[in-house]
């Protein structure tokens, strides 16, 4: 009853959250399509980083939207299969050809997802497709598995990483990761620091 009328009134996810605390409830966890529809102002948002490669990731981290330069630096996430667009499921793909021998900054950025999935699991105890991505990944991903075993539920806003661009060659970016304030969406960007190559690379995309 308490997910029929957070829907009827179209609460964010916060809302949702606080309207289950009220009742002393854990609501199950939001459809499929609802963790896909991204929020006008997060679009809006996205399309005003000219220039700067970013996406916006839902709580699972599925990468849900993204912008031209995102897609240039990265990868066409419109070619992936939908349930291929996740972070983890990314970052596994290309880390043999996108990833230039950087093993701390990817130990950096598997603790910076498990922090961020282990703090959503909680929040969602009943999704089933997200214990799913937890399993899959703490079986497979050797940083990943080490990461959720710190059991670390803190942000880790930010991380440094060594991209290796076809065309533009090697890239030190930092990835930062913002929360969206009302929802349980983030938004992901990729900067370099002021005046240095990388930053003169990231504005030619």
């Amino acid at each position: 009853m308490l997910s029929a009328l957070a829907t009827a009134l179209r609460l964010t996810g916060a809302e949702r959250d606080h309207l289950a605390r009220l009742a002393g409830q854990v609501l199950p966890a939001e459809t499929d399509a609802a963790r896909r529809r991204v929020p006008e102002e997060a679009q809006r948002l996205l399309d005003g980083l000219d220039g700067v490669p970013a996406y916006v990731v839902n709580a699972r981290q599925d990468i849900v939207a993204w912008n031209a330069a995102a897609t240039a630096l990265l990868t066409d996430f419109s070619g992936l299969a939908p349930e291929e667009r996740n972070v983890l499921r990314v970052a596994a793909r290309f880390r043999d050809t996108l990833c230039a021998g950087t093993s701390g900054a990817e130990s950096a950025f598997s603790r910076q997802v498990a922090a961020e999935l282990r703090a959503v699991s909680v929040r969602y105890p009943a999704d089933r497709h997200l214990a799913g991505l937890i399993d899959e990944f703490a079986t497979r991903d050797p940083d990943f598995a080490r990461s959720w075993l710190h059991h670390a539920v803190r942000p880790v806003p930010g991380v440094r990483k060594t991209l290796r661009h076809p065309a533009l060659g090697e890239l030190e970016v930092d990835r930062y990761t913002l929360g969206l304030p009302g929802s349980d969406f983030s938004l992901a960007m990729y900067t370099a620091e002021a005046g240095s190559p990388s930053a003169a690379a990231l504005r030619s995309l």
